[in-house]
C-alpha cells in the first residue's frame, strides 16, 4: 500500500519564505549597520553633483508622441520659427538648461467607515417511521430520539470602522536641469536640494515632465503642471534614525501573521 503524500499547511510554507527572506535580508543590514557605526560622530555627507542620466536605474523617458510637422519659414521675415517671444526667449528649452520650480502642495483627506455583518443559520436531520423506529431499537442514547438525530447551529457577527484624517502642506522652490526634451518638444526635468542642519541633511527631489508653454517668463513652473510629477521630501540623520523603529521590529511586523 502506498502512502498518501502528506500536504504541508500554506502557513508553513509562509513561515519558510519569511525565514529565507531574514536570512538573505541579515547581510544588508548589517552592510548598512556597519555603514553608520563608521559615521558615529560624523555629520551625514552629501551626496556628490552628478549627472542623474549616470545614477544606476536612470531609464530615458518614452511617452507617445504626435507625428512630426515641418516647420515653416517667412522670407523677409524678422520672425524665427520656434520662438515664443520677439526677442531671445530666455527659459529653459534645451538640455542642460535650468528651470525653477514652485512646489505647492496642500491636500487634505478624510474619510469615515463603517461595516457590519451578520449571519446566522440553523440545521437539523432525523429519521422518522420504521427507519426512525429501527433506530431507537438498535440504541440510541437515552432521551435521543431518531427525529433529533443531527443539529447544526451557527452565527457569525462581524463590525469594523475606519477613519482617515490627513493633512499634508509643502511649500518650497527648486531648481531643476532639462535632462530630454522630447520629440513633441516637452521637458523631462529632474532637481535635487540637499540641505545639512545640525547633523540632520533634509532631501528634495522633483522630477517630471513639463510643456515649455507652462514655463512662466520668470523661468518658473509651479508644481501642479508637472506631468508623472514625482515629488519626495525627507531626510536622514540622527533624527531620522530615531523616528524608524529598529530593523527587528520591522522584521517582525512583516512575518508575524497577528
Amino acid at each position: 500500500m502506498t502512502a498518501a503524500p502528506l500536504h504541508r499547511p500554506a502557513a508553513t510554507g509562509t513561515l519558510r519564505k519569511g525565514l529565507l527572506g531574514l536570512v538573505l535580508a541579515l547581510p544588508l543590514t548589517a552592510c548598512g549597520t556597519a555603514d553608520k557605526l563608521a559615521q558615529v560622530g560624523q555629520q551625514p555627507h552629501l551626496n556628490a553633483i552628478q549627472d542623474p542620466r549616470t545614477t544606476p536605474g536612470y531609464r530615458p523617458v518614452q511617452m507617445p508622441m504626435p507625428e512630426a510637422q515641418s516647420a515653416h519659414y517667412s522670407p523677409n521675415s524678422l520672425w524665427r520659427s520656434g520662438n515664443r517671444a520677439f526677442f531671445e526667449d530666455q527659459r529653459a528649452k534645451q538640455v542642460g538648461d535650468i528651470l525653477t520650480v514652485l512646489v505647492t502642495i496642500s491636500d487634505k483627506a478624510q474619510f469615515d467607515n463603517a461595516t457590519s455583518r451578520r449571519r446566522s443559520d440553523s440545521s437539523s436531520a432525523g429519521a422518522g417511521g420504521a427507519l426512525g423506529t429501527a433506530i431507537d431499537i438498535i440504541g440510541l442514547p437515552a432521551g435521543v430520539a431518531a427525529s433529533d438525530l443531527a443539529s447544526v447551529d451557527s452565527s457569525t457577527n462581524f463590525s469594523g470602522s475606519g477613519s482617515v484624517d490627513r493633512e499634508e502642506k509643502l511649500e518650497t522652490t527648486i531648481a531643476a536641469v532639462v535632462l530630454q526634451v522630447l520629440p513633441n518638444g516637452n521637458l523631462v526635468i529632474e532637481g535635487r536640494q540637499e540641505v545639512r542642519v545640525n547633523n540632520e541633511v533634509r532631501e528634495l527631489v522633483v522630477a517630471g515632465i513639463v510643456r515649455p508653454e507652462d514655463i512662466t517668463s520668470e523661468n518658473t513652473i509651479v508644481s501642479e503642471k508637472i506631468a508623472e510629477a514625482r515629488i519626495g521630501y525627507g531626510g536622514r540623520g540622527q533624527l531620522t534614525d530615531v523616528q524608524q523603529p529598529r530593523y527587528g521590529s520591522q522584521v517582525l511586523d512583516i512575518m508575524l501573521p497577528f
